[in-house]
């Protein structure tokens, strides 16, 4: 075998391997994209159930509570707010002026013992505590799948691969800043 053959073979065989990762990196990087968009819809469908659940909650207490108007009003403004979202940042924004929102609800409840003996406040808040822990969890979950994509495209050579086919970064679903202080209700 001459050598311009063997130099030909070896550039091949490179092209071939080449081609291979490129490929698999393509393919792997669309499955993880697609991963992140699909625990995200997971995580709209429980914001979504919590947003259903708010309504019946509000008009349940709202008529023990008649002074309170100013926490049903927040409320009720970002429920608003969350339902004309389009993106994950405004989403993410939504909900959690949503979630403070509830947080000053339960605070003006714990101050109402005759709302904790309401059958109807006591199933409703049950039901809003288990939406809270699942979309706990599936945040969560989303975050690791947006961790593990965004890990991969800015890793050497994907980030190459991911720059030549216009792979982003995604957004983590971050708490609200004031998340990390208790809500505080004047009553």
């Amino acid at each position: 075998m001459s050598k311009s053959i063997k130099i030909v073979m070896g550039l091949i065989i490179f092209v071939v391997i080449l081609g291979t990762y490129i490929f698999g990196s393509y393919n792997k990087l669309v499955s993880q994209e697609e991963e992140v968009n699909a625990q995200w819809a997971i995580v709209e469908s429980k914001l979504q159930r919590r947003y259903d659940l708010i309504p019946n909650l509000v008009e349940t207490v709202k008529g023990s509570m008649k002074q309170e108007q100013e926490v049903f009003g927040q409320i009720a403004d970002a429920r608003s707010k969350m339902a004309g979202t389009n993106s994950v940042e405004e989403k993410v924004a939504a909900a959690n002026a949503l979630e403070g929102s509830i947080g000053k609800l339960l605070v003006v409840m714990e101050n109402y013992p005759e709302l904790k003996s309401n059958e109807n406040v006591t199933k409703l808040m049950d039901e809003l505590s288990g939406s809270e822990n699942r979309i706990s969890v599936e945040r969560d979950r989303y975050n690791g799948s947006v961790m593990e994509y965004n890990k991969s495209i800015k890793t050497f050579p994907k980030n190459i691969i991911a720059k030549i086919f216009n792979f982003e970064s995604m957004k983590y679903f971050e708490s609200n800043k004031e998340a990390q202080n208790a809500p505080k209700v004047n009553l």
